[in-house]
């Protein structure tokens, strides 16, 4: 008989933990609070304008060929991507510096900001290289369950040139003193949620993915990959309810037998049966709203001392003329990263005057905007549990950001505002549950990392999964990809226990 399962959440974790397991066979059934398929992802449609309302950045290309090659698809089945050159621009308070996708253009920037800095960035791509292939390829695909998993003898030989328990921070300094390049050297780890010293340095990883994967673009935004991934799933037989809210998981001598929802349309309650749950919602909603205290895994006193990733307050411009000084993406370091970084990790404040990233999509594509006009998304990274998300506060930093822009950039910029809409904290609670109002789930530190993350299986309900950005490997797209399938494995091998045990004791 074809086992159900449940998967809670289509952002790109529940999608994926769908597709794999509908391509085992499996009957999956997929639960989404919102109105359609993505999550995080979603895309906001106004006045001509459309806007990727969360991810923006495509790296790790190899990541996502790999994941649709295991459907027998390839990704130009379903969008064409463009390799962004430069691939991004960085505005400092006194100069702008363009990130060259060639590499040899790229070792004469960082010679022309300090000399023979372009040879030590081989040397630093070479380790960077190695780590990578070993963290993409093999680390983030072991499930946490148990440290035998990490009991490899080439893992284990290779473990100090992981460099997991030296950070970033140090480790960029080995090869580089100018500030600026320190800054743009530990930047990719941002999209990690933690400060780059309280980053390992495998993760320099990241730089390898940046400078030597690219930085692309999917012809009309990232929702095409969330659309891509929607339809593997519906043609494996998928079947998706949109507009339910889950309000439990019904737990019998533990083993989760149900859920109940209640549809955010007509207010109906729906029951669906399963033989096992997974859930790519945000992991502490699921555990402290979803489950009875007994079956809960972690505590709150854990969860409040987890270290999270930012929130941040986000801004979708429409503007009606063409800007002439912007890229596509754009890092505006015009003020102190250290400042802002303790802010959000440490004293947990409003920033002062923070750095702020600006991702303008029509630069490259005419389809995200009317003719003539510019599409601009703004994110603001800011500290979680900032429960003060007013309308005050967020034009307070529209200003802020605003007067900034159209100095660096030489333009007025707040006049020709024709779109505005804004997303933060508050926002990502309502939306996502997300926890503390995070953005990016649960900081890559060293003491969150792989067995020491929240598990992707239930301690106390036998047959409930998780998977997504507060579990293994981590946050970002390509990861949560991987996420979905290393939990679809995990889901196998339970349900191959069980039907062994069941012949057996029959």
């Amino acid at each position: 008989m074809q086992q159900k399962v449940i998967v809670i959440g289509s952002g790109f974790a529940g999608l994926s933990a769908a597709t794999f397991l509908a391509k085992a066979g499996y009957k999956v059934s997929v639960i989404e609070k919102n109105s359609v398929p993505g999550g995080r992802a979603k895309q906001l449609k106004q006045d001509g304008f459309v806007f990727d309302m969360g991810p923006s950045w495509y790296w790790m290309p190899d990541v996502f060929e790999r994941y649709f090659s295991l459907f027998g698809k390839k990704v130009s089945d379903y969008y064409q991507l463009k390799r962004l050159n430069p691939s991004y621009r960085i505005y400092y308070s006194d100069s702008t510096l363009d990130i060259p996708a060639d590499y040899n253009e790229l070792k004469n920037t960082f010679n022309s900001i300090e000399p023979e800095s372009g040879n030590k960035l081989q040397k630093f791509l070479d380790e960077a290289e190695y780590k990578y292939k070993v963290g993409i390829h093999q680390l983030v695909h072991k499930p946490g369950q148990s440290l035998r998993e990490f009991l490899d003898i080439k893992l284990l030989k290779g473990i100090f040139k992981l460099d997991v328990f030296n950070s970033i921070t140090r480790h960029v300094a080995k090869y580089f003193k100018h500030p600026k390049l320190k800054e743009l050297m530990e930047f990719p780890v941002l999209f990690l949620g933690a400060l780059p010293k309280k980053t390992p340095a495998l993760y320099s990883l990241m730089n390898y993915a940046d400078i030597v994967g690219g930085t692309w673009y999917p012809e009309k935004g990232m929702y095409s990959i969330v659309e891509a991934m929607y339809s593997v799933a519906k043609e494996l037989g998928v079947e998706f309810y949109f507009n339910e809210d889950v309000q439990e998981i019904i737990v019998e001598n533990g083993v989760a037998r149900s859920i109940k929802s209640i549809n955010t349309q007509s207010n109906k309650e729906l029951f669906l049966d399963a033989d096992v749950i997974v859930s790519g919602a945000d992991y502490h909603h699921v555990e402290s709203k979803l489950l009875q205290q007994q079956w809960r895994s972690y505590s709150e006193k854990y969860w409040n001392t987890r270290v999270m990733a930012p929130s941040c307050i986000l801004f979708y411009i429409g503007l009606n003329k063409k800007l002439k000084n912007i890229l596509h993406h754009n890092l505006f370091f015009d003020t102190s990263f250290e400042v802002h970084g303790k802010e959000i990790y440490e004293t947990k404040e409003w920033p002062t005057n923070p750095l702020f990233y600006v991702n303008a999509a029509s630069v490259t594509d005419t389809t995200v905007a009317p003719e003539g006009c510019e599409n601009l998304m703004i994110l603001i990274p800011v500290a979680t549990e900032l429960n003060n998300d007013t309308d005050a506060i967020r034009e307070h930093y529209f200003e802020m950001v605003m007067e900034r822009m159209e100095k660096l950039l030489g333009e007025p910029i707040k006049n020709n505002i024709i779109y505005k809409s804004s997303f933060a904290n508050s926002d990502f609670v309502t939306e996502y549950h997300s926890f503390k109002g995070n953005a990016y789930g649960l900081a890559n530190t060293l003491w969150q990392t792989a067995i020491l993350k929240p598990s992707c299986k239930s301690k106390k309900v036998a047959n409930l999964f998780y998977a997504g950005q507060l579990t293994v490997p981590g946050p970002g797209v390509p990861p949560s990809l991987i996420s979905g399938e290393v939990v679809a494995k995990e889901v196998i091998k339970y349900s191959e226990v069980n039907a062994y045990s069941a012949e057996f004791n029959s």
